[in-house]
């Protein structure tokens, strides 16, 4: 039985009071590319800033001076930003963030999820805390999203929703037993009872896997990601050849009769895939679907592509309030994610 919560998961387009980002440091992440990352992230925050707050994690105070330097130079906004001071390890704020929700009164509550870097890596110490640097923050008390008596382990950037209660996944990633293992033993009944207590999700779709080259296994916002509440933004692979062709034409198929949680079917929406991108030898996860929707812009990742337009114009169609623009990512996706993998938003307190 599960205890009713009453929270909600809102949708990414939904208002936000801030965004949070943690400024980039750490070499390993882009190995031999660092020097024009820092350039990436500033170009990302001065769209934001003209729409929403954002609130910016540093290192220290001489790491803030260089955020604060390379900040002027692109013309962002110091009006609408916040610097934190914490201590991170990678930074990839969508997934080490917690999940903020809705309570009935309109009240924003953050979730803590146990974060144990996707499983693969040993430096998360920290990044472990960052629920903790963000309720502090935004004085909002953090509830712990406790299954079995244990706290459950979840990524930002597994799951998408559209803020009615149905929400999107893949099994490569929840359900792995053998690879990257988030909650041993877990099964799809067990996420649906946390979902549905924490998160406030009644419909759960199941997708099978993740694109190629993907170090999360299998995050869904490389994927698939809702648009609007009724309709999927669905990543599709038009070369026979390539070793996301199989995959994607799965989840195609799965979604040709996915549900809402109103019992209606989901509008799906193809979106190309960039020509397979390479750096030393390994294949890295370019993929539009992993754009950020903030209050003024959609943000997409572009990689010197012939699709690039092709995807920007979608999202332009679905997105007529906004300007979509393109971030070009092809140093940052070296850090194998890009720009949903790097920002988290913090849903507005609208009573």
């Amino acid at each position: 039985m599960v205890i009713k919560m009453n929270f909600r998961l809102p949708a990414e387009w939904e208002t936000h009071e801030a965004t949070w980002i943690g400024w980039p440091y750490n070499k390993e992440d882009w190995p031999g590319k660092f020097q024009p990352i820092p350039y990436v992230f500033a170009e990302i925050v001065r769209k934001l800033t003209e729409g929403e707050q954002v609130n910016i994690i540093v290192q220290n105070e001489q790491h803030q001076k260089s955020a604060v330097n390379i900040l002027k130079k692109v013309g962002a906004d110091f009006s609408q930003i916040s610097f934190i001071t914490a201590k991170t390890d990678r930074n990839w704020l969508r997934d080490s963030s917690p999940f903020f929700v809705k309570n009935d009164a309109g009240d924003v509550i953050p979730i803590r999820f146990n974060f144990n870097a996707w499983a693969k890596y040993k430096n998360f110490k920290f990044d472990r805390k960052i629920p903790d640097v963000i309720s502090k923050v935004t004085l909002k008390k953090l509830v712990d999203a406790i299954y079995q008596d244990k706290l459950v382990t979840l990524e930002g950037g597994a799951i998408d929703t559209n803020g009615k209660g149905t929400l999107i996944t893949t099994e490569e990633c929840l359900l792995d037993e053998k690879t990257q293992t988030r909650n041993p033993g877990f099964t799809k009944s067990d996420y649906q009872k946390v979902f549905e207590k924490y998160l406030g999700i009644t419909n759960i779709i199941w997708l099978k896997k993740g694109i190629v080259g993907d170090d999360t296994h299998g995050h869904i916002d490389d994927v698939c990601r809702f648009v609007n509440e009724k309709t999927l933004l669905l990543c599709i692979e038009k070369n026979p050849d390539d070793e996301n062709y199989k995959i994607l034409n799965e989840n195609r198929e799965i979604l040709q009769d996915a549900r809402l949680e109103n019992g209606s079917k989901v509008e799906v929406v193809e979106l190309p895939m960039p020509e397979p991108l390479y750096f030393e030898g390994q294949r890295l996860p370019a993929s539009y679907a992993n754009f950020y929707i903030s209050n003024s812009y959609v943000l997409v990742p572009t990689f010197n592509d012939v699709n690039d337009r092709k995807a920007l114009g979608i999202l332009s169609e679905l997105f007529p309030d906004r300007k979509v623009v393109g971030i070009h990512s092809v140093d940052l996706v070296w850090g194998l994610g890009t720009i949903h993998c790097l920002t988290h938003e913090q849903p507005a307190e609208i009573k």
